[in-house]
């Protein structure tokens, strides 16, 4: 071991010497490449070192690196004096900045995030679901039977093996009361799809928000003053709603809300198509036979559900005309709201 030390030893000494002497950046490239280089002196030391013994490796292996960092710190610093520099480009700290664009939320992430806000101050947890759903979960748990229009292919978008992409965010209630005992307050933002036409008004993918309360003694004034009180909070305190009777084969009684157009009070304007109000979302007592399809007993408990479309409300707050303004990526109106 003490022939190896004195072999790198020799070795530093030599490469220090004929560093010293250079005079020309090639000359320092070639003393590196005599000791530093792949077939370099000191680099075979170092490929020899698995020939020695288990004790004797770690401290050779130790005094070889040493000296390696320190040749080549020694010819940087000689590559620095013979005028190899890095070239720092030089900034003229005068110049005007380069304008940068402080990004933010898209429209319907912070719709949703206000939606989430105003019904969490209700007891409302958020819950999520599976995009890809089987159609028990997606109609046959939410009282749609086999020849109900919304089973029809035309809305819906099928999948092998009898899954879909889910039509509306429903499922996830199901899913939820299947695993949740009352009472319950849930709701479930996310992203559903439906086989339409792409319009001003239709895409095959948007975004919902569906909300369920389950308990003892749920009236229909509990949806009626809850939602009155969410819808107002997102337009405006003095705003007029009402609500019509409906169908849904997953509520009964059901109904829809509308709201006194925001931008004209019922005089009538391009938004509300010359009518003074919007429609805003749909809701209804919970049908009997989903209780059933959950396991829950239906003369024990009562609730309300309700849904609403998230682009719809940002389109009615914002007067947006066009619903594929949403995803075209277009950074004029993406930053204009």
């Amino acid at each position: 071991m003490a022939d190896i030390k004195d072999q790198i030893k020799a070795i530093k000494e030599s490469c220090l010497s004929k560093i010293s002497s250079a005079k020309t950046p090639q000359e320092i490239e070639n003393i590196r490449l005599k000791f530093l280089g792949r077939k370099g002196t000191l680099t075979l030391i170092l490929r020899s070192i698995k020939n020695l013994t288990e004790s004797q490796r770690p401290r050779i292996g130790a005094l070889a690196n040493s000296v390696r960092k320190e040749l080549e710190r020694v010819i940087e610093d000689k590559n620095e004096t013979l005028g190899r520099k890095k070239v720092i480009p030089t900034v003229d700290l005068t110049l005007p900045s380069r304008r940068y664009r402080v990004g933010r939320s898209h429209l319907i992430s912070r719709t949703i995030k206000e939606l989430v806000d105003i019904f969490t101050g209700f007891g409302f947890e958020v819950a999520l679901g599976n995009e890809i759903e089987t159609e028990f979960y997606n109609f046959e748990a939410l009282n749609m039977p086999a020849d109900h229009p919304a089973r029809d292919m035309q809305d819906t978008l099928y999948l092998p093996k009898g899954y879909l992409l889910r039509t509306h965010t429903s499922p996830v209630q199901i899913r939820y009361m299947e695993s949740h005992k009352p009472p319950i307050r849930m709701m479930a933002p996310g992203r559903v799809y439906r086989e339409e036409d792409i319009n001003a008004s239709h895409l095959p993918l948007f975004y919902q928000l569906e909300g369920l309360m389950v308990d003892k003694g749920v009236r229909f004034s509990d949806l009626k003053g809850i939602l009155e009180f969410a819808v107002k909070r997102l337009f405006s305190k003095d705003l007029k709603v009402r609500f019509r009777p409906s169908f849904f084969p997953f509520t009964e009684p059901s109904a829809e809300m509308d709201i006194e157009c925001p931008h004209c009070r019922n005089k009538g304007c391009n938004v509300c198509g010359y009518k003074g109000w919007l429609e805003i979302l749909g809701a209804g007592m919970v049908d009997p036979n989903v209780y059933k399809s959950v396991g829950y007993d239906k003369y024990d408990v009562s609730g309300f559900a309700f849904g609403m479309g998230i682009e719809r409300i940002a389109m009615i707050r914002h007067r947006i005309t066009d619903i594929r303004l949403f995803y075209t990526g277009d950074i004029r109106f993406l930053t204009s709201i």
